[in-house]
């Protein structure tokens, strides 16, 4: 039987606790993701206006929520690897790079959807 003591309600405010908290640093250390932030405080209440369906809405929010779940990815990335080691390697320049890139595919997803959904 799995421990009481790690489940629950308990283990589900915790979970919280901690993602904000991960929300509350990324926000604070990273400037791409604060950028994305505020153009998604404008862009998803235009989403909302601008979907004719319930469909067109979650595929324009989505998008932009998609944009920033791999920001805070990369971020994560960029941590670990400044965390390792402090000097340059290929690697860790490649896992940055891997990051953003994933991160720029995410951004033309995005403009994507949201030119196909406005003007097709």
């Amino acid at each position: 039987m799995a421990n009481q003591k790690n489940g629950g309600l308990k283990r589900l405010i915790k979970a919280f606790v901690y993602s904000f908290q991960g929300l509350k640093a990324t926000f604070k250390n990273e400037a791409a993701f604060r950028q994305e932030f505020c153009l998604s405080l404008v862009l998803i209440p235009l989403g909302f206006w601008l979907g004719d369906t319930g469909t067109d809405r979650a595929l324009l929010i989505g998008s932009l929520m998609l944009v920033m779940i791999v920001e805070l990815i990369n971020s994560g990335i960029e941590a670990v690897v400044d965390r390792v080691s402090g000097e340059r390697h290929e690697l860790s320049g490649r896992a940055k790079d891997v990051g953003s890139a994933a991160v720029l595919i995410a951004l033309l997803n995005a403009l994507a959807v949201w030119t196909l959904i406005l003007f097709t």
